[in-house]
């Protein structure tokens, strides 16, 4: 077995692990604990028999193992941009509601200005 092999096994397990406990104090959701399980596990397969790249390159028409990788990783990379993109939307979309609301209960409780002089007469 090569270095990388056994670097891989390790850093695959590491990262369920990981998972695992993220997903157990809440941070991560049971979609997403599965998609990143199942990408280590594939890690560690691919790990243990790098051939099977190949295989399922020949299987797909892709060519080579390593295309199948890059292609795989590229994919999954534009996936976890879409995501990350959408949450950032949505943090946006919600600090603005937070924001027009504290203004809104600012003025109706009639906040003084920096010099203390009330908003409204």
């Amino acid at each position: 077995m090569m270095i990388y092999q056994i670097i891989g096994i390790f850093i695959g397990f590491l990262a369920i692990i990981w998972t695992i406990l993220r997903f157990k104090k809440g941070k991560l959701s049971p979609g997403m604990m599965i998609l990143w399980n199942l990408i280590w596990i594939v890690v560690i397969a691919v790990s243990i028999y790098p051939t099977l790249t190949s295989f399922i390159a020949k299987f797909t028409g892709i060519g080579r193992g390593l295309d199948l990788a890059l292609v795989l990783g590229l994919l999954l990379g534009y996936y976890l941009i879409f995501k990350v993109y959408n949450k950032l939307e949505t943090i946006e979309e919600e600090l603005t509601d937070l924001v027009r609301e504290i203004a809104i209960q600012n003025e109706n409780l009639n906040v003084p200005d920096e010099k203390g002089d009330d908003k409204k007469p």
